[in-house]
Formats: structure tokens, C-alpha cells, sequence
């Protein structure tokens, strides 16, 4: 298969938050093949300085801890002083771990909300002010089609995933005067080395074959050729709106 190339993307300073692996890894790899410049930020060190070494000028990484939010917020100036200002926002960072609604304390909710929800308003609003100097510019918040599906054992997770859709409704009514366009991004279930070490069983994909139109397996290079429509000028009405790339699971 042959796929787009958006000369829109070449020479914009990208920033992705959780992109050393998964799916991020794939954003930062797929940004960087446009020609823009990437940085991001994990809690992975070692994958993330690997990554930014194999893609060589124009990637920049560092260890950050997205519930640190001086952190995140440094990360993001110290980028945009090292790349230049960030016009592409890829909020990516998540936790999907599993968990009883019953068995979660206060605490755990909020650590969960910190991790899931709060980074996007973080970095959003750090990099406002540059998009808006510079006339504009594209905030793609990754969501989940769990925030709509609904499923069990994920409580925190779902809530936060459904209030990214709303904050993302919310900050392009905002930030429209602005330029500024903000879109959700909603994968199904994407196959990564995640899934595969801890719930990809051939049961279970035997089940989710039942329940998608598409039966090929859903990878991180489809979720993430999505984002660069999403953040680059061919979609450049686009605001607002909740992408769902699921092979037709909803």
C-alpha cells in the first residue's frame, strides 16, 4: 500500500506525550518521516533515548513523569527553546491497567486521573500561547472508543477517556478565534507489545473479530497515519470531532 505524505507536516515542531513506545512510538516515527520536527516525553528512558538515537536530527526526548506537572510543563518550553514552538500537540499518554470500581480507593482514582486526564489539559494550555503567536495550530487529544463502549474493570480509565472527548469539544470552541484546532482520536483495540504480553489471547481476538467490519488487526501505523491527517492543513476545518479508527467495532 502506498500512504499520504503531507507536506503541511515538514519543518512543524511536533510534541507527544508517552511516546517511547506503543502507539506513541509510532506517532513520533511517523511525524519524523514527514519531516517534522518531534519531541517526547516518557517515563521510559531507555526506549526513548533509543528511539530519538535510531531517528537521529530532529527527534529530542526526555525522561518525564506526566503527573509532575512543572515536569511536563519544562519539557515543553525546553523543547520548543531546542526545536523551536510547538504547533503540533499529540496528547498520547495513558494508563489502561485493569481494576476493579470496588476495590479503588480514592487515591488510586485520582493517581489514575493524573495520569489519564490531566496531562492533556497540562500540555495543552502550555502550548497554547505558542500556537496562538504563531497563528494557529493542531491539538490531537488521544482518546479510546471505551469512553463510548463502555466495558467493565476500567472505571477510571473510561471516565477519563470520555472527559478528554468533552475537553477537546470544549477547547476548540475556546481556542477557535485562535486557529487553534482540537480534535480527539479514538483508537479500537490497537495490537502492541502491551497487548500481546498482557491480553491478547486467541480467544480474545477470536471474540473481537466477531464484533469488527474489518478483520484485519488494528496496528499503531493506522492509529497514527490518522493523527497526521488530523494535525496537518488537509483537515484544516476540522475541529471539535471524535476520529474513531476501530475497523468498525461501534
Amino acid at each position: 500500500m502506498a500512504y499520504a505524505s503531507y507536506p503541511s507536516l515538514q519543518g512543524r515542531v511536533v510534541f507527544v506525550t508517552g511516546g517511547a513506545s506503543g502507539i506513541g512510538a509510532e506517532f513520533v516515527r511517523q511525524f519524523h518521516g514527514q519531516g517534522a520536527k518531534v519531541a517526547f516525553v516518557d517515563l521510559q528512558e531507555g526506549e526513548g533515548r533509543d528511539l530519538a538515537a535510531a531517528l537521529g536530527e530532529g527527534a529530542w526526548f526526555r525522561q518525564c513523569d506526566v503527573t509532575d506537572v512543572p515536569a511536563l510543563q519544562a519539557a515543553i518550553r525546553d523543547a520548543a527553546a531546542a526545536l523551536g514552538p510547538v504547533t503540533v500537540l499529540i496528547n498520547n499518554v495513558a494508563n489502561d491497567t485493569r481494576h476493579k470500581a470496588e476495590e479503588t480507593d480514592i487515591a488510586a482514582w485520582r493517581r489514575g486521573l493524573a495520569v489519564n486526564l490531566d496531562p492533556a489539559f497540562v500540555a495543552a494550555t502550555a502550548v497554547y500561547p505558542m500556537m496562538k503567536a504563531a497563528g494557529g495550530g493542531s491539538i490531537v487529544n488521544v482518546s479510546s472508543i471505551n469512553a463510548i463502549w463502555g466495558p467493565a474493570d476500567m472505571a477510571t480509565y473510561v471516565a477519563a477517556k470520555g472527559a478528554i472527548n468533552s475537553l477537546s469539544k470544549g477547547l476548540a470552541r475556546e481556542w477557535g478565534p485562535d486557529r487553534i484546532r482540537v480534535n480527539a482520536l479514538s483508537p479500537g483495540w490497537v495490537i502492541t507489545e502491551r497487548q500481546l504480553e498482557l491480553w491478547l489471547t486467541p480467544e480474545a481476538e477470536a471474540d473481537w473479530a466477531k464484533q469488527v467490519a474489518l478483520k484485519d488487526r488494528l496496528m499503531p501505523e493506522d492509529i497514527a497515519r490518522a493523527a497526521l491527517f488530523l494535525a496537518s492543513d488537509d483537515s484544516r476545518m476540522m475541529t471539535g470531532q471524535n476520529m474513531i479508527v476501530d475497523a468498525g467495532r461501534l
